[in-house]
């Protein structure tokens, strides 16, 4: 098999002299104008869905486990984090794969503020006069192999010699608990455990509540060596450039800019490893765990503290210029060459980064690859397909965020779907996301892909079997590259990965090696998540009417509704514009799927046709950008999506309408009348979004 695919790869890469290229273009020019000219234009849809079931029963037959496997042994032979002379192998690697496969291929360059450490220390100092100094390594030759030293991107430079406390999470609601307990944590070093808050999230609250310092660690039975690295940036894409690209020779804000420093903590942090963290909440004193806290603990903790224990803590790290590559590769449609249909992935690395994010490069190869053969074998997509592999993402999504700033006119009028695959492969089970308008095609293209842990059953039997509600996650996170896509330009957007928490995320062990023993030995997940992926490209980029159905959506905005009704309605604001405006936008979806219905049923294609197909095309297209707005979300103006999108409430339950949840927050600090009438404007906001989408689902100018 290894063979006759390097045969056909060979075979792809192979140009004939220029002299017979343009006498055989001429030629099929000839045939098409004659055919053009002479024949009607019937083409019956039997044919068409027949030729498009062969197309995708040779995307699926084609897949091996074994490539895929090659693929992520290459990309994980040694750390790659972006902006680093090693990470320039890594793009080389991608880029020649695609122009190996005779794929049409670019690459786009930005420069990016990026944050690396310098120097770290952390030691602690014991009441009876010990003290130890935290081991800040995992792997015994880990500077030998470039794997950068454990640290927070973009935490200020510090130092602090205080008491410890632990403060569980690090929410609001611990340190009031922590109240309740008489303990302050104003001048400590606190210790927080991952999980119940972003990164940054957990700096901010320490700061706000008057503490030096941050560690937080990552709780687990395995790898209790392992440091887990991230951001604490807040925002999106390159702090420089907030809203524009970061292109070379392009404006730059300065680095002590307003807009620049408060996207940035003013205490330093640092990650710890389970096992440096325990030796110093093994030896606090004051008060007890509370018991609420004490169930879910897997380390040994029985005081918080403050102290008596102190902590010596040290990071310098330094902010500096770095450009980053995003690598493209472009197949062209046929007949809808101005519509794109986008697949990405972030390439860039903490570490050697083989489930995150490199299990996913690999699927997005090996898709590469199984398209270049389709097209050997006579297939074009009728819409173009790109596919997408990001730089810096680790960092903020920097890479996707610079690129789709650069695009935003271009993608909004002309961009189909975003189809995001990060961590693919992080162990059992499927968990997709999606705006809701995609709900439907998951169902049908997962009930086409074998499940990888099971002898015969399809990924949805699966799926549903061990998810009777069909749990489809809401893209308002910010923890992938599909936030620009949804939350700033409004692109329809499908997220899926396989397995959840993977106990060596973000650390050293994260490597080849653990995916071979623990998360897809014989790579089949990875054969089902690039199947599921490949299969919505095809439909998306094939289907001659784009298969969204915005009767989901729809019922989703109903659920929305209700939970905002349950949860933070109290009689001082009416949400009866929220009821108006999805009602419209119901009777939209349900006209739209109509259309559709009868267009699906149509025996020949006529010109008229044809252009009936395009319109409402452009409208089931088009129609999520109608929630976007302008002016963004409250205080977050580069989130312009009202429906889903990052609450500043991070320990919120609620998944849609961040504007007017962050309204009920806001008018605590207001007086009770000013108070009402911000989060009446902001439900009238969501009202108008809601309004305009269903507008252009219409079709029609009120």
């Amino acid at each position: 098999m290894v063979h006759l695919l390097s045969k056909q790869t060979a075979m792809l890469t192979a140009k004939p002299p220029p002299s017979c290229s343009v006498f055989l273009f001429i030629i099929v020019l000839c045939i098409l104008g004659f055919y053009t000219l002479h024949y009607p234009h019937s083409t019956p849809s039997s044919s068409t869905l027949r030729n498009a079931l062969r197309f995708h029963q040779n995307f699926l037959s084609s897949a091996t486990n074994y490539t895929m496997a090659a693929y992520l042994r290459a990309l994980t032979l040694h750390p790659h984090l972006a902006g680093t002379k090693p990470s320039l192998e890594t793009i080389h690697y991608v880029e020649t794969h695609f122009k190996d496969l005779g794929l049409d291929t670019h690459t786009v360059q930005y420069k990016t503020l990026l944050s690396y450490p310098v120097h770290a220390s952390v030691s602690a100092h014991f009441s009876d006069g010990r003290y130890v100094e935290l081991p800040l390594i995992e792997l015994p030759d880990q500077a030998a192999q470039g794997v950068v030293q454990p640290y927070h991107a973009y935490s200020p430079s510090g130092s602090a010699y205080a008491k410890a406390v632990f403060v569980n999470y690090g929410r609001d609601e611990d340190y009031r608990r922590l109240g309740v307990l008489g303990v302050k944590v104003t001048g400590c070093v606190v210790i927080a455990r991952k999980g119940g808050l972003p990164r940054s999230a957990v700096v901010q609250r320490a700061e706000a509540n008057g503490a030096l310092a941050v560690l937080l660690y990552t709780e687990g039975d395995k790898f209790r060596k392992g440091f887990e690295r991230g951001t604490v940036m807040t925002g999106m894409g390159d702090p420089l450039s907030p809203g524009w690209a970061g292109v070379d020779g392009g404006e730059s804000l300065d680095l002590e800019d307003s807009e620049v420093l408060k996207r940035f903590p003013k205490i330093p942090s640092m990650p710890l490893s389970a096992e440096a963290a325990e030796i110093i909440l093994g030896s606090l004193g004051d008060a007890q765990v509370p018991p609420e806290w004490r169930n879910t603990l897997r380390s040994k903790v029985d005081h918080v503290g403050p102290g008596p224990t102190m902590v010596n803590f040290t990071y310098e790290g330094e902010r500096k210029l770095a450009t980053i590559h995003n690598v493209f590769a472009v197949i062209r449609g046929l007949e809808e060459p101005d519509r794109y249909v986008l697949l990405g992935n972030h390439r860039d690395a903490w570490t050697y980064g083989a489930v995150d994010p490199n299990s996913g490069t690999a699927a997005l190869l090996d898709i590469a690859r199984r398209f270049s053969l389709m097209m050997h074998l006579g297939w074009s997509p009728r819409r173009t397909i790109i596919l997408c592999s990001w730089d810096a993402e680790e960092f903020g999504m920097i890479g996707s965020t610079e690129w789709v700033e650069q695009n935003l006119v271009n993608l909004g009028s002309k961009a189909v779907a975003y189809l995001n695959v990060d961590c693919a492969v992080q162990g059992p089970g499927f968990f997709p996301g999606a705006t809701p308008q995609l709900d439907n095609l998951l169902f049908e293209v997962t009930k086409k892909v074998k499940d990888p842990d099971s002898e015969a059953l399809t990924l949805y039997q699966k799926w549903t079997a061990t998810n009777p509600d069909v749990s489809i996650q809401r893209l308002g996170r910010t923890d992938s590259d599909f936030a620009p896509f949804v939350q700033h330009a409004g692109v329809p957007s499908i997220d899926i990965y396989y397995g959840r928490d993977f106990p060596v995320y973000h650390t050293a062990f994260d490597s080849y090696e653990w995916m071979t023993k623990y998360g897809d030995p014989l790579f089949q997940r990875h054969v089902a998540v690039a199947g599921v992926w490949g299969l919505l490209a095809l439909h998306l980029a094939d289907d001659s009417i784009l298969p969204f159905n915005y009767l989901s959506y729809a019922d989703q905005l109903k659920e929305g509704y209700k939970d905002l009704s349950n949860n933070l309605l109290d009689g001082t604001v009416t949400l009866h514009p929220l009821v108006t405006s999805i009602q419209e936008f119901a009777f939209a979806a349900k006209g739209a799927e109509m259309e559709a219905k009868k267009l699906r049923e149509q025996e020949t294609v006529s010109d008229l046709i044809t252009l009936k197909k395009r319109a409402l095309n452009d409208r089931l297209m088009l129609a999520e950008r109608g929630f976007l707005d302008a002016d963004g979300l409250p205080g977050k103006k580069w989130f312009k999506h009202l429906v889903y999108g990052p609450p500043s409430d991070h320990e919120s339950k609620l998944q849609m309408f961040p504007g007017i949840c962050d309204a009920f927050l806001l008018a605590r600090r207001m007086s009770e009348r000013r108070g009402q009438a911000a989060i009446q404007h902001e439900i009238w906001r969501v009202a108008r979004a809601i309004q305009r989408a269903a507008s252009v689902l219409g079709g029609e100018l009120p």
